[in-house]
């Protein structure tokens, strides 16, 4: 793990080449497996067979993964001289397709595996840029041209090779510095950090106002979330005393892993757990690194190598204007229907609840509910649903508790979109589903969601499958 002392990563660069040929000879030995014919064998020989190339391709698959972290780690942990990323905290409160609005940035520096925190901002700082950024006319038809106008926008879109291209145009453009990539987190991987670290204790200048509002001035795993989603916005009012304490947390927390506070395995584990949830993302300004990355789920594109055939992605936009998605909670299933005429159908259900108190207009800020200041009723939840398909699949129809309604249809990558624009009071729930057809990938669907303050396994529902005969 990078740390303040700097890391030996030669070692690692040493082994890239004998790793990628261990994984080149098993997965060789996989594929010429996978070749015999099973089906004239003998059950006796048939079974170990099939087990054997299953255990290889696992083999083969964690090999191949070793192999592309040793040979672009090491350049990105600054190996070859410093490289600078630029940090978001995706805010959760305000969902985003990604996760949540960009909140506190900083440039986070490796320099032969040493990590420290350099400048820190925010994207209300950095304003609106004028002329906008330019982004992908296919994504701006769908996610409007917000995407290259403002940092808090540029992940309306759920592909984050293009927010974060986007980020660091941006950034250059405020701060005349080309970052070499841009890293993504959110409070919740914040709260997986800590619990490895333990706590830490904010000393900047922000410190009087956190007393003062009575704020924690310790930040732990078990209260960060809720603190940096909820509390903040209750207790200071201002957004830029708000910006302050996100950047203080942000500080401590990764001084914290600088200098080697934690069990590596514990830290390890934490990191792990929030890129399987999508809540770690990684980008690199440098085409070759990025080749590499796109292999894996953690370069979170909609499309690519790491994106499985049958893929539906179902990501979710603030239309409040507000910090009200910390209440709103959601599960969504995918509902597989017997094929017809060669093609697969699968419909999309997504339901979500408001649970913010029933005087939520009042008994919650301003800040919180958004006061009614762009159209929705303070209390009210408004979310722009979108759903993806499976390349080359059509969107065919949608409804709001069992009624049909109409959406919006696009496309992206290829790939068919609907998106729908949702409001919920303060206790309702509503039912939203896509029904997507002339599907052509007959293997397993997987499903993608934005990471949200829920946990994604109580989001994601297992597949259901219509008995067919």
């Amino acid at each position: 793990m990078p740390n303040s002392s700097g890391s030996n990563l030669g070692p690692l660069k040493a082994a890239a080449p004998s790793v990628a040929t261990a994984a080149y000879s098993v997965r060789a030995s996989a594929e010429r497996l996978q070749d015999i014919d099973a089906s004239r064998l003998l059950p006796q020989v048939a079974e170990p067979l099939a087990a054997a190339v299953k255990e290889l391709t696992q083999a083969k698959d964690a090999l191949e993964a070793a192999a592309d972290a040793a040979t672009i780690a090491p350049a990105m942990l600054g190996a070859d001289g410093p490289r600078n990323y630029l940090l978001i905290i995706q805010n959760n409160a305000e969902s985003r397709a990604t996760g949540g609005i960009p909140g506190a940035l900083a440039v986070l520096q490796l320099d032969r595996g040493k990590l420290s925190l350099g400048t820190q901002s925010s994207a209300t700082e950095l304003g609106s840029m004028s002329p906008s950024v330019p982004t992908d006319p296919q994504q701006e038809q769908i996610y409007s041209t917000r995407l290259g106008k403002y940092m808090q926008d540029v992940n309306l879109t759920p592909d984050f090779p293009t927010a974060a291209a986007t980020a660091q145009t941006m950034w250059a453009k405020k701060f005349g510095q080309r970052v070499d990539g841009v890293i993504s987190i959110d409070p919740i991987v914040l709260s997986y950090i800590l619990h490895a670290t333990g706590p830490v204790a904010l000393n900047g200048p922000e410190l009087s106002v956190v007393q003062s509002a009575g704020l924690p001035t310790e930040l732990t795993g078990s209260n960060v979330v809720t603190t940096l989603l909820s509390d903040v916005y209750a207790k200071i009012p201002q957004p830029k005393a708000q910006d302050a304490y996100f950047a203080g947390v942000a500080k401590e927390v990764f001084a914290a892993l600088s200098n080697g506070k934690g069990e590596a395995k514990a830290l390890v584990e934490g990191i792990t757990r929030g890129t399987e949830e999508g809540r770690v993302l990684v980008w690199s300004a440098s085409s070759v690194e990025q080749s590499v990355l796109t292999k894996y789920p953690l370069s979170g594109p909609v499309s690519g190598e790491s994106v499985s055939p049958a893929e539906f992605g179902v990501y979710f936009n603030d239309g409040t204007g507000a910090k009200m998605d910390y209440y709103v909670k959601r599960t969504v299933r995918l509902i597989k229907a017997c094929p017809a005429d060669g093609y697969e159908q699968t419909t999309v259900r997504v339901t979500s609840t408001n649970t913010a108190p029933a005087d939520a207009a009042t008994s919650l800020p301003a800040y919180v509910t958004g006061g009614g200041n762009f159209g929705v009723a303070p209390g009210t939840v408004q979310t722009n649903i979108i759903a993806y398909g499976p390349a080359q699949a059509n969107v065919e129809s949608a409804s709001i508790d069992g009624q049909k309604t109409p959406f919006a249809p696009y496309l992206h990558a290829n790939r068919p979109v609907g998106v729908i624009a949702q409001q919920l009071a303060p206790g309702e729930s509503k039912t939203i589903e896509f029904t997507f057809g002339k599907i052509v990938q007959h293997t397993e669907p997987n499903l993608v969601v934005t990471p949200t303050v829920q946990a994604v396994k109580d989001v994601v529902l297992p597949t259901e499958n219509a008995s067919c005969g």
